[in-house]
């Protein structure tokens, strides 16, 4: 690890811990020349499936895209921008988990509304409407009443998975 203060191609570990997280090593290193201190992390280079959009076309999986969509259903919502990371970092992990290297749109957009339910069910309605196209009031209605009439999810942080391609 070069140091980057000086430039010095050798320094030395003198702490490690986990991040809170789990998913990334923190160390603290000193540099053998100029003796300045700093601090890296280290996780793990996971490559998230390729994305199938509706049209047949690929592209890779584009995680400011994923929370641009988010983040425009959540506008002016009483939703802290720290529910928001949790809630992309669960939707990656469940990508990460699949397996797959290529994964539909669709699921990912299911994904993202399973986590907007659980969030805030304006945003909810909001990402549907845009989602699946609604064409009238009928289907507002529908998917309020769904809304009105489904159980209260609990807070493990916890919505749909991914399973081998399928929602579980």
């Amino acid at each position: 690890m070069r140091c980057p203060f000086c430039g010095a191609q050798d320094t030395r570990v003198i702490d490690s811990r986990l991040s809170q997280e789990g998913d990334q090593v923190r160390r603290r290193r000193e540099c053998t020349e100029c003796r300045e201190r700093f601090t890296t992390f280290e996780s793990a280079e996971l490559s998230l499936p390729r994305v199938i959009k509706t049209n047949g076309s690929r592209e890779p999986f584009r995680e400011d895209k994923l929370r641009a969509g988010m983040l425009r259903a959540l506008e002016k919502r009483p939703v802290g921008s720290d529910q928001i990371e949790a809630a992309i970092t669960r939707i990656k992990k469940k990508l990460l988990a699949c397996g797959e290297r290529e994964i539909p749109s669709r699921l990912i957009g299911e994904n993202v509304m399973a986590e907007l339910a659980r969030l805030d069910h304006v945003a909810y309605v909001r990402f549907a409407s845009v989602y699946r196209s609604f064409e009238g009031i009928n289907e507002f209605r529908e998917v309020i009443d769904h809304l009105e009439h489904e159980p209260k999810p609990d807070d493990s942080g916890q919505a749909d998975v991914f399973r081998g391609g399928t929602r579980a």
